[in-house]
């Protein structure tokens, strides 16, 4: 409905013309409530059609989820998320352990240093006298 200003004009002079002077500023109030009544229950209707569509996709969803099967992982305790890198530390640390043993099956032999050599009799004496 797209009426320009001449057919705008032309309603008004047919509403004065037919209702009168005195009546139209009522006629005019009553039209806009209920111009603006059939609004709200539009917008009402139109809302409640997309929550509707709204939920019937989201009960699809649903029943789509519980035909494939859960895939939610159990809860992970905090304590274990903080216990993991030690726990695959110390495994590491075994397994390296157990491969070096394996592999040089005789013990290592401990290097004892040498014994720092003595100074002579004769720089002795000098430095007690």
């Amino acid at each position: 409905m797209n009426l320009g200003m001449p057919e705008m004009i032309f309603i008004f002079l047919l509403a004065l013309v037919v209702v009168g002077p005195r009546k139209l500023p009522e006629l005019g109030r009553q039209l806009g409530k209920f111009l603006a009544e059939f609004k709200r229950a539009s917008n009402e209707f139109k809302n409640q059609l997309e929550t509707e569509m709204l939920n019937i996709e989201l009960e699809e969803r649903a029943k789509k989820q519980q035909q494939d099967g859960p895939k939610v992982l159990p809860p992970e305790e905090p304590w274990e998320r903080l216990m993991r890198p030690l726990t695959e530390t110390v495994s590491r640390t075994r397994q390296e352990l157990m491969s070096v043993m394996t592999s040089n099956p005789e013990p290592p032999q401990p290097t004892i240093p040498p014994a720092p050599a003595e100074a002579p009799a004769s720089a002795k004496s000098a430095d007690n006298t």
